[in-house]
């Protein structure tokens, strides 16, 4: 499949992600749309530890370390200006420095990714120990208390640009967090075209051919962390927008589990992939739980052993297959006929004809 067909093909689902999203609001209920919501929320997460991962070499097992963090971050600033519009740039910078501090020690201190894992995994489970003890008065930052394990309630949602009176309705809110996965997820791809996007894929495929290149495979990936960092912090800001409550269990190990089985679901490697396990994954945990019949824990974890076994590369990247094995059988016919066309006019040629 040629790069000028692959490009509309991205093209064309993105027009329809914005066309879908436009007529939500006119099918969908009020508990639907905002239930979609909230998986538009988690899709941002997920595509943030799809990029990282499939795309810079990072697994990263604490990515919700940086989404609790721009949760937090969020309401916190949300409670002490009263306006969203400063809360949602301190929950993307939050993160962000929280990602630069963390990646540069870990990147430059070479620590390999197994170590990788284990520390960004064990940065998770500080934060969830320290935010679930802040349950005294003394643990307030300016007029918004941490709350503790009980969480901080009534947290300020998301109002028109530097108007905190022109509050967002639950339609305005569906549009705002699907605008804004459908502006990350063409910002990422834009940016994988780019000269630093080839550059972080090399650095993914070989390091040392990349450092032999002149490429510091330090700065790439610290970068590529800072990155999926601030966009992990978004989509804290938008998952607390959508309940209006942010606490510890926002750091959850299970959480962190779940997220990489959606991109493994969905697919490693691509950024369309964790946004569809993500939708796929949650719509049917939720629908099994309206049921009340299957554990979902255990129904997710089915599923996991089952794409792994039959579908290891993912649904996004195995329909991808398909479509490309599809196409070069179409353009392999194709030419077969043009060459038997060819064939027989040239035997009906009279001799020395050219």
């Amino acid at each position: 499949m040629s790069d000028t067909v692959k490009l509309s093909a991205q093209i064309a689902a993105v027009l329809v992600a914005c066309i879908v999203v436009a007529v939500m609001p006119l099918y969908a209920d009020l508990f639907q749309l905002m239930q979609f919501t909230l998986f538009a929320s988690m899709a941002v997460l997920a595509l943030s530890l799809g990029f990282i991962w499939g795309f810079g070499g990072i697994l990263c097992f604490g990515q919700t370390a940086f989404f609790g963090l721009g949760a937090y971050a969020y309401a916190v600033a949300a409670i002490n200006y009263g306006d969203s519009t400063p809360a949602i740039l301190c929950a993307v910078i939050v993160p962000a420095l929280f990602a630069l501090a963390l990646g540069y020690f870990v990147f430059y201190g070479r620590i390999s990714d197994v170590y990788l894992g284990v520390i960004t995994l064990t940065v998770t489970l500080i934060l969830f120990n320290v935010f679930n003890s802040t349950a005294g008065d003394e643990y307030t930052i300016g007029t918004a208390r941490l709350g503790g394990f009980n969480g901080m309630p009534a947290v300020p949602t998301f109002n028109m640009p530097f108007d905190p009176t022109a509050i967002l309705y639950p339609e305005d809110s569906w549009y705002v967090t699907g605008g804004a996965l459908i502006a990350i997820y063409v910002g990422l791809r834009l940016l994988l075209r780019s000269r630093f996007g080839r550059v972080a894929i090399a650095v993914r495929e070989n390091e040392t051919r990349a450092a032999l290149l002149g490429y510091d495979p330090r700065v790439v990936k610290l970068w590529v962390f800072v990155l999926g960092g601030a966009i992990a912090g978004m989509g804290g800001a938008l998952y607390v927008n959508w309940g209006a409550f942010v606490g510890p269990t926002i750091f959850a190990l299970s959480l962190s589990a779940e997220i990489i089985i959606w991109i493994c679901i969905g697919g490693l490697g691509t950024l369309i992939g964790p946004i569809v396990g993500c939708f796929l994954i949650q719509y049917l945990v939720s629908q099994i739980g309206s049921q009340q019949s299957f554990n979902s824990n255990l129904v997710l974890g089915a599923i996991l052993i089952v794409f792994v076994l039959l579908l290891p590369q993912g649904l996004v990247p195995t329909l991808r297959n398909l479509v490309a094995a599809g196409w070069y059988r179409v353009s392999e016919r194709r030419r077969e006929t043009g060459h038997g066309q060819s064939r027989q006019m040239t035997a009906g040629q009279p001799v020395g004809a050219e």
